[in-house]
């Protein structure tokens, strides 16, 4: 087998880091950044990497996956779908418990990380699952390797939904790591899911479903978890933002001392309800995409601080799941692999900084999670960097899709950028044409405090 290099100089790259953007060297040697500066002599054992032209970012950290693993790994699983993080320069993701079976307590969290550890090429977190029943389990995780307790208030699959308002309350009171919500409220999703069911039977179009999983019900819900993290004083972290009228329950500003923040996902800047007369189910997802108002709406509010964090809700389904009607195509989207090139299309048109889009998929990530080590272009820190080429447009086609389901909304889209390289505590991963699967991520840590 071929030794992999582990020691690199990156030189003339332009590097963006806690708001600046200046052209330097990047020195990588056992895993870490080593030195930052300008002219660093190359050392013996080095290979250089003219970045002449540019951007050194600090890896994406992906704070909302599905990977599906274990249980539907027909869709996808945590060997496929880091692989298509790595081409997408996602060095870092935290995975979600409504798998098979869900990860409501801390042996089945385990037994995902042990199947991480054996198979993911990026670095890998899973959350725990809250459900009517497991309050001992919550009260028992460890905040030093999970990154959150994610709690759905609104609708979900199995035993997933905390629809009991005593024990909601409880595990706002109780939890030792941020809580993390899905916020729906259920009750009026179920009214508008019959009046569009009286209207048009079995063949509710699409373009209906931003109006079943209402922005009421949006709005609802979110109220709901700020009033419970308020009383408790918890650390809230409300996922996936898609209406205007939310963002005003968010304070502006740096996420550093924040109880609560918000976060939006890549989908939700790219598409609007126009498109699914276009697209149809495979731009079906929870909650759902709304207006272009709306959409206006939450980029601004990414630019000003509203809205601390930018992810994916990485979602695979197989493409022929997509082709039922309303009731049959399941909720969710691919996107890792373009969500860092979708984000930066608004960078190119002038809404978002490119320092500000740094902040909101690396650093704030790492604030939030208070994760050891990683999110910033720091010497000592891990080695997760991404080079981008922002002059080399790249046209998506499904062909090059790394995600096990083989589809992805962006197909026959032209970004104006590509992704070149990504490394993965110093081990390049990603070349700008294929992955290398014999890379292995590590387990994240973090300092959580209460």
């Amino acid at each position: 087998m071929t030794e992999r290099n582990n020691a690199w100089l990156i030189c003339n790259a332009t590097l963006v880091n806690e708001g600046r953007r200046w052209v330097g060297d990047i020195r990588v040697r056992n895993g870490r950044i080593d030195a930052i500066g300008e002219a660093l002599e190359q050392l013996p054992g080095e290979e250089l990497i003219n970045a002449t032209g540019l951007w050194l970012l600090p890896g994406m950290i992906d704070d909302q996956v599905h990977f599906r693993e274990p249980g539907l790994t027909h869709k996808a699983d945590i060997a496929s779908e880091s692989r298509a993080c790595a081409a997408g320069g996602i060095t870092s993701f935290m995975e979600m418990p409504n798998t098979r079976p869900a990860a409501l307590d801390r042996a089945t969290l385990e037994a995902k990380y042990a199947i991480a550890a054996q198979s993911s090429v990026v670095n890998y977190a899973f959350y725990m699952g809250a459900s009517n029943d497991n309050l001992e389990a919550i009260r028992q995780i460890d905040p030093a390797s999970t990154p959150g307790l994610k709690v759905f208030m609104g609708a979900s699959t199995g035993n997933m939904l905390v629809d009991n308002p005593e024990v909601l309350n409880e595990i706002f009171r109780v939890s030792p790591v941020p809580i993390i919500t899905h916020c729906e409220d259920t009750p009026m999703i179920n009214v508008e899911l019959e009046r569009a069911k009286a209207r048009f039977g079995d063949d509710i179009p699409a373009r209906e479903h931003p109006l079943i999983r209402s922005r009421e019900a949006c709005i609802k819900s979110t109220r709901l978890a700020i009033e419970l993290a308020r009383k408790h004083g918890t650390r809230l972290h409300v996922l996936h933002i898609s209406t205007a009228q939310e963002l005003a329950l968010f304070e502006p500003g740096p996420i550093a001392g924040k109880r609560i923040t918000a976060e939006t996902c890549v989908h939700f800047l790219h598409f609007t309800d126009h498109d699914y007369d276009r697209l149809g189910f495979l731009i079906k997802c929870n909650p759902a995409i709304k207006s272009a108002h709306d959409r206006t709406a939450i980029v601004k509010a990414l630019a000003e601080g509203r809205l601390d964090v930018l992810a994916t809700d990485h979602a695979p389904h197989l493409l022929e799941e997509k082709q039922g009607h309303y009731n049959q195509a399941p909720s969710g989207i691919p996107l890792v692999q373009y969500a860092l090139q979708a984000a930066l299309e608004r960078v190119f048109q002038g809404e978002l900084s490119l320092e500000r889009l740094v902040e909101v998929v690396s650093h704030a990530p790492a604030e939030l999670f208070q994760v050891r080590g990683r999110g910033y272009l720091r010497e000592g820190y891990a080695a997760d960097l991404v080079l981008v080429d922002p002059q080399r447009p790249h046209r998506v086609t499904n062909d090059e899709v790394l995600s096990k389901c083989g589809w992805t909304p962006f197909n026959d889209t032209t970004f104006a950028s590509s992704i070149v390289a990504t490394f993965v505590n110093g081990e390049r991963v990603w070349d700008g044409t294929a992955v290398d699967g014999a890379v292995r991520g590590h387990r994240l840590y973090f300092s959580h405090r209460r």
